[in-house]
């Protein structure tokens, strides 16, 4: 059975999420326990359990008697902290862009070791599907995208899908349980998407791209 996060995590994540957005500034107070526990939809003992938490870390500070802060020396976050606390929506919208990006952009401008590169980790995908072996199946499945991206001539795009893939692996591995049974039901799109590219053919491999996508593949 796949682990659900605890309620005080997902009120930590929209606290903190506040709080890079602007909403709650350095040095500013937060709302009160009745107000959050309006704003966020949960129980006051949820509550009390994220403030915490985020207290425990340094992001808020509790001042009896006159409420609770956000620190004044809290420090921006990093985009892959960031990336770490996404939703799987937000990820998705993410993935969409850079992938769709990406396979037009390598059609167009492989070159020869690159397509061998996206090659032989399509195979090796194969390989772990047949070994049943999930934890290959992710790592080929994330290598075959990052060897797409180096495919596409621009290192800056290709640096910022490396940085992302690691969110990726995260998000497999909270959602593969079943084996490699989700990664074998779409092996043969993986396939099309190689011929695509192989072929230069980017309105193909796009339109791969996205059904791969849309099916959460």
């Amino acid at each position: 059975m796949e682990h659900l996060p605890k309620l005080s995590d997902k009120v930590i994540n929209a606290i903190q999420k506040d709080i890079s957005r602007g909403k709650y500034k350095p040095g500013s107070k937060i709302p009160a326990e009745p107000e959050l526990m309006a704003q966020y939809g949960v129980g006051r003992s949820t509550i009390r359990e994220a403030i915490k938490t985020l207290a425990n870390s340094g992001i808020l500070r509790v001042q009896q008697g006159a409420g609770t802060f956000v620190s004044n020396n809290i420090q921006p976050e990093s985009l892959d902290q960031r990336l770490r606390r996404a939703d799987f929506e937000e990820i998705n919208q993410v993935r969409r862009m850079l992938d769709t990006e990406i396979v037009k952009l390598a059609a167009e401008h492989h070159t020869a070791a690159q397509l061998a590169a996206v090659e032989k980790q399509l195979l090796l995908r194969k390989a772990a599907i047949m070994a049943n072996d999930n934890q290959a199946c992710a790592d080929a499945d994330i290598a075959f995208h990052t060897a797409i991206a180096r495919a596409t001539q621009n290192e800056v795009l290709a640096d910022l899908y490396h940085r992302f893939t690691a969110v990726i692996r995260d998000f497999f591995s909270k959602r593969d349980k079943q084996g490699v049974g989700h990664f074998a039901i779409s092996h043969h799109l993986h396939e099309q998407l190689y011929k695509a590219i192989k072929a230069k053919k980017p309105k193909a491999a796009l339109q791969v791209m996205q059904e791969i996508i849309d099916n959460n593949y």
